[in-house]
């Protein structure tokens, strides 16, 4: 995204500090893009990791390939979110939030793209590695950056509303599964090969994105960021007719002056000392701080119980329904099914983010998450298992827009991305567990001995949930 030096609009003030201006800012157009332009992003994402659960079915037929093989396959995906995960936000806390994101769906766009090449496992299982390096990378590194520019009351809507197009790509993956991966013994190559786009993409993402405000603030690149902020206030604003961001935001302050909010006092790196923590490169053990300390251990609890049992469960999905005696074609049917509940529990989610809060809407649909995994473990005929896995999605996709709101809100602007990483990494850990404990979970109990362990380990997600400080509405550090 582009602008003037200067905004056009002459009620629009030039003076004043970038990040306060923002804050203050009414949703505008250039918001609006932002959030479409990262939340396509987002479905090349889902759309990639959704699609290797319908690939390692086939290939256990196609290639006859042992189930625990194949889980292998997944899990090196898994293993290069983790280290993606990490190393990403590192990265995008040094060198900005655009640059990263438009890095990561190149590489993981191009790796997908060669893994439909692929001649056997092996070959497969390490360009999955690389496709994990990108996606892992990705994901935190969008969500900061909507975060950074969202307004403080309506934030953790924003980045809901991001991770809903989760479950766009998912429904794109479940409908490839269904339409091409059955089409043929090549069909899963064709399948991975729509999985290349996101390396064009990275072109738009690269020239048609902002760069974050508060991160060009931190990094001393001040007039970069009044630019950026120039661009927005000349932006029509949604909902207020012809009027620019700037008249409708100096109408709400004049009307009441209380419309700028604190920055809290609890977290450190505020505005005053930003400069000073630009010269420094974030370190891992800052996110062990006193001040910290406690957020980082509930937020990584949460992060890896959320990713066990999702990745556990829907990696999974399709090569368990047909194990159970359906065939290839109604099993991936049954998934395209049961991924629709999805989207309704990121519209609940986004509500609830800015009425009942962060920590509330997280614990409740963890908490539901693991009802719906407990009747899931008890379901016996087809109507039980779509019903239950419907729940599931419901429940499961929400909770996961909830955490994906409250995780950049709780470090400041200088390690944010390295905090948001982090935690993905931890979580991409059990990503990395979850399918290769699957196939002997299910030889030793069967579904409904699997189904239980997700909805136990639901269960600590959501006392580790309730742990976590609430942030709605709060002004970014």
């Amino acid at each position: 995204m582009t602008g003037p030096d200067v905004p056009t609009d002459p009620a629009a003030p030039a003076a004043g500090d970038p990040a306060e201006r923002l804050d203050r800012l009414p949703v505008t157009r250039r918001h609006v893009r932002l959030l479409v332009g990262s939340g396509v992003g987002w479905t090349f994402d889902a759309m990639d990791v959704g699609l290797i659960s319908f690939v390692i079915a086939q290939l256990a037929v196609v290639w006859g390939t042992d189930a625990t093989v194949l889980g292998w396959v997944a899990s090196a995906g898994f293993v290069g979110m983790a280290v993606g995960a990490a190393v990403g936000g590192l990265l995008a806390d040094r060198v900005g939030r655009r640059q990263v994101f438009a890095l990561t769906l190149l590489v993981y766009g191009l790796a997908t793209g060669a893994s439909a090449l692929a001649g056997g496992v092996a070959v497969l299982m390490v360009l999955r590695f690389v496709v994990g390096l990108g996606l892992g990378a990705e994901l935190p590194v969008a969500s900061t950056l909507v975060s950074e520019f969202a307004p403080p009351r309506i934030r953790g809507r924003a980045v809901v509303v991001l991770e809903s197009f989760w479950a766009v790509g998912w429904i794109l993956a479940a409908l490839i599964g269904y339409l091409v991966v059955p089409s043929g013994d090549d069909g899963w190559r064709w399948a991975l090969a729509l999985g290349a786009l996101p390396a064009l993409y990275s072109v738009v993402v690269r020239r048609g994105l902002p760069e974050s405000v508060r991160f060009l603030q931190a990094r001393g690149r001040h007039a970069e960021a009044e630019r950026v902020v120039a661009d927005l206030e000349s932006s029509r604003a949604v909902g207020h007719g012809g009027l620019t961001g700037a008249q409708v935001r100096d109408a709400a302050v004049a009307a009441d002056p209380a419309t700028t909010d604190p920055a809290p006092a609890d977290v450190p790196g505020t505005p005053a000392d930003a400069t000073a923590a630009a010269v420094a490169a974030p370190r891992l053990g800052a996110l062990w701080a006193p001040a910290l300390r406690r957020r980082t251990t509930a937020l990584w609890v949460v992060w890896f119980a959320v990713n066990f049992s999702y990745y556990g469960a829907f990696i999974w999905l399709p090569s368990l329904l047909a194990a159970d005696g359906h065939t290839l074609v109604r099993s991936f049917e049954y998934t395209l099914i049961i991924t629709l509940g999805q989207l309704p529990g990121y519209a609940a989610a986004a509500v609830l983010v800015e009425t009942w809060g962060r920590r509330r809407t997280l614990a409740a649909f963890l908490a539901g998450s693991a009802v719906a995994a407990g009747a899931f473990a008890a379901a016996s005929g087809d109507a039980q298992i779509i019903g239950a896995g419907l729940l599931l999605s419901f429940f499961n996709l929400g909770a996961w827009g909830a955490l994906y709101a409250v995780t950049p809100e709780l470090y400041p602007t200088r390690m944010r991305t390295t905090g948001a990483g982090w935690a993905a990494g931890v979580g991409r850990t059990a990503s990395v567990l979850a399918p290769l404990a699957v196939p002997q979970l299910r030889e030793l109990g069967g579904t409904g001995l699997l189904f239980t362990v997700f909805a136990a380990v639901f269960v600590v997600a959501a006392l580790g949930a309730l742990a976590l400080p609430e942030r709605a509405g709060e002004t970014l550090t």
